[in-house]
Protein backbone atom coordinates (compact mmCIF):
# COMPACT_ATOMS: atom_id res chain seq x y z
CA UNK A 1 0.00 0.00 0.00
CA UNK A 2 1.32 3.29 -0.91
CA UNK A 3 1.57 6.47 1.40
CA UNK A 4 -0.16 9.11 0.63
CA UNK A 5 3.38 10.92 0.38
CA UNK A 6 4.22 8.80 -2.70
CA UNK A 7 1.36 9.49 -3.95
CA UNK A 8 1.54 13.23 -4.07
CA UNK A 9 4.82 12.66 -4.89
CA UNK A 10 4.47 11.60 -8.56
CA UNK A 11 1.38 13.72 -9.15
CA UNK A 12 1.80 16.71 -12.02
CA UNK A 13 1.13 20.12 -10.58
CA UNK A 14 1.75 22.27 -14.01
CA UNK A 15 -1.05 24.19 -14.76
CA UNK A 16 -3.02 24.01 -17.92
CA UNK A 17 -1.22 26.33 -20.54
CA UNK A 18 -4.72 28.30 -21.14
CA UNK A 19 -4.08 29.75 -17.27
CA UNK A 20 -0.92 31.68 -18.19
CA UNK A 21 -1.99 33.05 -21.71
CA UNK A 22 -4.66 34.54 -20.06
CA UNK A 23 -3.13 36.00 -17.30
CA UNK A 24 -0.28 37.41 -19.75
CA UNK A 25 -2.65 38.94 -21.96
CA UNK A 26 -4.42 40.84 -19.00
CA UNK A 27 -1.10 41.91 -17.67
CA UNK A 28 -0.04 42.99 -21.02
CA UNK A 29 -2.63 44.72 -22.08
CA UNK A 30 -4.50 46.20 -18.71
CA UNK A 31 -1.37 45.78 -15.82
CA UNK A 32 -3.86 44.00 -13.92
CA UNK A 33 -3.80 40.48 -12.15
CA UNK A 34 -7.04 38.00 -12.69
CA UNK A 35 -7.69 34.63 -11.07
CA UNK A 36 -8.07 31.50 -13.42
CA UNK A 37 -10.03 28.16 -12.65
CA UNK A 38 -10.15 25.68 -15.55
CA UNK A 39 -12.84 22.91 -15.73
CA UNK A 40 -13.72 20.44 -18.52
CA UNK A 41 -16.60 22.75 -19.88
CA UNK A 42 -15.62 26.36 -19.12
CA UNK A 43 -12.87 29.16 -18.13
CA UNK A 44 -13.56 30.95 -15.45
CA UNK A 45 -11.80 34.63 -15.40
CA UNK A 46 -12.45 36.21 -11.77
CA UNK A 47 -11.31 40.09 -12.15
CA UNK A 48 -11.24 42.45 -9.03
CA UNK A 49 -13.42 44.97 -10.19
CA UNK A 50 -16.82 44.79 -12.61
CA UNK A 51 -14.85 47.46 -14.96
CA UNK A 52 -12.08 44.74 -15.84
CA UNK A 53 -14.72 42.11 -15.93
CA UNK A 54 -16.77 43.93 -18.57
CA UNK A 55 -13.58 44.72 -20.83
CA UNK A 56 -12.40 41.20 -20.51
CA UNK A 57 -16.29 40.43 -22.01
CA UNK A 58 -15.37 42.36 -24.85
CA UNK A 59 -12.22 40.91 -25.71
CA UNK A 60 -13.67 37.07 -25.33
CA UNK A 61 -13.13 36.36 -29.12
CA UNK A 62 -9.38 37.48 -28.96
CA UNK A 63 -8.91 35.60 -25.32
CA UNK A 64 -10.19 32.45 -26.96
CA UNK A 65 -8.10 32.71 -29.47
CA UNK A 66 -5.17 33.33 -27.41
CA UNK A 67 -5.69 30.67 -25.32
CA UNK A 68 -6.50 28.17 -27.79
CA UNK A 69 -9.75 26.67 -26.70
CA UNK A 70 -13.49 26.39 -27.37
CA UNK A 71 -14.51 26.42 -23.38
CA UNK A 72 -16.99 28.86 -22.53
CA UNK A 73 -15.39 31.93 -20.81
CA UNK A 74 -16.78 33.16 -17.85
CA UNK A 75 -16.16 36.12 -16.00
CA UNK A 76 -16.71 36.80 -12.48
CA UNK A 77 -16.03 40.08 -10.34
CA UNK A 78 -14.02 38.35 -7.13
CA UNK A 79 -12.58 40.12 -4.00
CA UNK A 80 -8.46 39.63 -3.72
CA UNK A 81 -9.48 37.02 -1.05
CA UNK A 82 -11.65 35.25 -3.05
CA UNK A 83 -9.02 35.12 -5.82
Amino acid sequence: MSSIGDILSKKDYQEPPEIGAIKDFVMQRFQSKVGVTVNDKQIIISANSAALAGTLRLHSYELSKVCQTDKKLTFKIASERTR
